[in-house]
């Protein structure tokens, strides 16, 4: 997998952004979906590349060759996911329909007083729980990302609902695995994205819409290695106003002989992979990795049992 996600300018203005922030809140979301539209086409028109992989990804989903509608349709649910951000961040869940299963994964944790990790992906909106989440069942969460990646429009977002900034654990930094296992201690749930890998971390090749794609190992192995239960989380754009939110099991927590960490860690891996791989095939236009997903890191080292990297990715486009 390519590592252009770290290095992909953040094609992004600020006034732009304060802009249909403020049309947003102050017109209200048919104005802003409107708009989107044209400033779907701007960006679809000068991204040559975000349309070459759009294609390369709806061709291997779709299984069928992508035309433009199809990469245009593309774009405009990613801006329509960014959009309903703003109103998810300022409180404004009553203007969506959000239909929830699995939940009660979620709820065996929390009673119990124990923590775990949540794995997502950039497959739809991680947005979606991140907001509500605060509100529903006073859900203690906690989400591991890299705050700099697309700065800009995190930071406008965020300061719509500054709690939520302060739920971030940043990645990268020397306190940051300390703060996880605080998080985890004190019976939060820790959030991340295991869909992109990392220079500093370990992957494994896993089967990915009929071809190898590399991913992580980083989330797998935080959850072997410190025994506690991973539920994968899917915040699914069902177009309109409309999101499923759907959790899975993934890892129970049991203890893991370290003689089997390594094999251990390797399937829960692509485990998640196929469970992508499922989601991604009947939901293609929520997929936000617009680079060239398969492109395999070879100035990096397979996964092993010694990995160490805590996730693969941050949250947030």
């Amino acid at each position: 997998m390519s590592l252009d996600w770290r290095h992909t300018r953040e094609r992004s203005n600020a006034f732009w952004l304060r802009s249909i922030r403020w049309i947003a809140l102050n017109l209200g979301r048919p104005v802003a979906r409107a708009l989107l539209w044209p400033i779907t086409l701007w960006f679809w028109i000068g991204g040559p590349r975000s349309r070459k992989a759009s294609a390369q990804f709806l061709e291997q989903a779709l299984g069928r060759p992508a035309g433009w509608r199809d990469t245009f349709r593309h774009h405009h649910a990613f801006a329509s996911v960014l959009l309903d951000r703003v109103f998810l961040l300022a409180g404004r869940d009553d203007l969506f329909e959000v239909e929830v299963h699995g939940v009660e994964l979620l709820d065996r944790q929390l009673e119990r007083g124990r923590g775990c990790l949540l794995l997502g992906s950039h497959l739809g909106s991680f947005e979606v729980l991140r907001a509500l989440g605060l509100k529903w069942r006073n859900l203690p969460l906690r989400v591991l990302m890299y705050p700099q990646h697309n700065a800009t429009i995190t930071r406008l977002l965020e300061a719509l609902n500054p709690e939520v900034a302060q739920t971030v654990i940043p990645l990268g930094r020397p306190d940051t695995m300390l703060r996880v296992r605080e998080a985890l201690d004190e019976g939060a749930v820790v959030g991340m994205l295991g869909d992109r890998i990392d220079q500093a971390g370990r992957w494994q090749s896993c089967p990915f819409l009929g071809r190898p794609a590399c991913l992580p190992t980083g989330p797998a192995l935080l959850g072997v290695a410190l025994q506690v239960p991973v539920i994968l989380f899917w915040g699914l754009y069902l177009g309109g106003n409309r999101y499923r939110i759907v959790f899975e099991p993934l890892h129970d927590g049991a203890p893991v002989p370290r003689a089997q960490r390594e094999e251990v860690v390797n399937t829960l891996t692509c485990r998640f992979a196929a469970r992508l791989d499922y989601h991604a095939r009947n939901h293609p236009w929520n997929w936000f990795n617009f680079y060239d997903y398969w492109q395999e890191p070879s100035a990096m080292r397979p996964a092993g049992p010694d990995a160490a990297s805590p996730a693969g990715d941050g949250t947030k486009r």
